[in-house]
């Protein structure tokens, strides 16, 4: 019987994030708004491929087995497996096979934590991990509303929804108000972590040597629209205006949390309640809750044999890996029982971890986390360069965006052990426990 390998981290690298820009939304300042998510893919994609090949030379990108991709809404630009389509459009080695994969908000984590595991049993030496989603293009659960077609088809979620055991299927923001209920959080420590999160990415996206380490330019061919999505015309040429872009930072930390503290207050503060009103304790708004936005990241994972054959540094290793469902309707603490897993597997606990890396969709879930694994909500060890709140969430992208996150912070700051958990939609959780080389 073979031996477990060790699987290793080469190199992890995302693009900078951009508003949500939903031509419905008459929200038109959106970073990727014409960019599509096969151009964002495509970048990251060749951005890891193309840093290793300059680095290490020996590394020949025909060896990588495969190309695990995390995508939600998997319809349009985002359909057709655009693993596979990405590595064609970016030149990669037709060698290369490539799968998309959705498990809710888990998609980009489970994308690694299946390449990683498909190593560390021996079934290919290196391969690549990633994920995408353009929620401009294409809102949460765009994918599901193609059952509309179907006549009396009863939507998960939709009025009148009456099936068991998904009768009271409800919106994540309202399963978070959930969450307030059970544990007795208040809107001040929800804002509290919120304008925490934006300071902390502020920070961090200052320290500009760090920064673009892990975070990749993207230049592409913005082709203008009006808001209803219909060409506007160059005034010299009379055809579609196109103009060639280049997107560096991330459009959606909002500095001002940082520099001025009391303005920052005042406007987060501000804010209505999204999922329950006022009047009736809701305290859930968009302040404290993940940003609607479009990114990619990607990473590569190898045997920890064959980067040492390439004379390759690795940044970090897996530990370990673990996935857990939960209630379908609070939906939202199903990575409780993941991380218990993924930290028992590595025969560690959470006070040997130096990062905790918990997806900021709501500010309430990341506080029960806190709460259930006894720490403070504002540990210096959390998310250490922001989360969701300040940065964003693109559903399939985030598992991998934040994985970078971590494992970049715990190798600049010769950290060791790092955990990263997420929650998914109808009760879905994930977790893996990283050390960093």
């Amino acid at each position: 019987m073979k031996e477990l390998k060790e699987c290793v981290v080469v190199d992890a690298v995302r693009t900078p994030i951009g508003k949500s820009g939903r031509a419905q939304m008459k929200k038109l300042g959106g970073s990727f708004r014409e960019c599509s998510a096969q151009d964002l893919l495509v970048t990251v994609l060749r951005s890891v491929v193309d840093r290793t090949k300059e680095r290490y030379p020996d590394f020949d990108p025909k060896e990588i087995e495969d190309l695990q991709v995390g995508c939600l809404s998997q319809l349009g630009e985002q359909g057709g497996n655009i693993a596979r389509i990405a590595l064609l459009l970016a030149g990669l080695p037709d060698e290369i096979a490539g799968a998309t994969v959705n498990r809710y908000c888990n998609a980009g984590l489970q994308a690694i934590n299946t390449v990683a595991n498909a190593i560390r049993v021996g079934d290919g030496d290196i391969c690549l991990a990633a994920g995408v989603e353009s929620m401009t293009h294409y809102a949460m659960g765009s994918d599901m509303q193609i059952t509309s077609r179907i006549p009396n088809y009863p939507m998960i979620m939709s009025p009148g929804w009456t099936n068991e055991p998904l009768r009271s299927i409800v919106p994540q923001g309202v399963s978070s108000e959930m969450i307030n209920d059970r544990y007795g959080f208040t809107r001040e420590e929800l804002d509290q972590f919120g304008v925490w999160s934006h300071q902390k990415a502020t920070k961090a996206m200052r320290n500009e040597d760090e920064y673009f380490k892990r975070v990749v330019p993207v230049t592409y061919q913005k082709r203008y629209t009006d808001e209803n999505m219909k060409p506007i015309k160059d005034e010299n040429t009379g055809k579609q205006k196109v103009e060639e872009v280049t997107v560096t930072k991330d459009q959606t930390v909002r500095s001002v949390y940082l520099d001025d503290p009391e303005k920052g207050w005042e406007m987060i503060r501000s804010l209505k309640p999204v999922f329950r009103s006022a009047q009736k304790g809701g305290i859930v708004t968009a302040g404290n809750s993940s940003q609607i936005v479009d990114g990619a990241a990607a990473t590569l994972l190898m045997s920890r044999e064959k980067a040492d054959e390439l004379g390759i540094k690795p940044m970090a290793r897996i530990l370990s890996t673990a996935v857990a469902g939960g209630e379908p309707i609070i939906m939202l603490l199903a990575p409780i029982p993941a991380m218990r897993k993924a930290l028992e597997r590595a025969d560690l606990t959470v006070d040997d971890m130096d990062v905790i890396e918990p997806n900021e969709a709501f500010a309430s879930p990341c506080l029960a986390f806190s709460k259930d694994f006894g720490y403070e909500f504002d540990d210096p060890r959390v998310n250490p360069t922001g989360g969701a709140i300040a940065i964003g969430h693109p559903i399939g992208a985030s598992g991998v965006i934040y994985f970078g996150e971590m494992v970049h912070y715990l190798k600049n700051n010769n950290k060791k052990y790092g955990v990263q958990l997420m929650c998914g939609g109808f009760g879905v959780g994930i977790a893996t426990v990283v050390e960093a080389l």
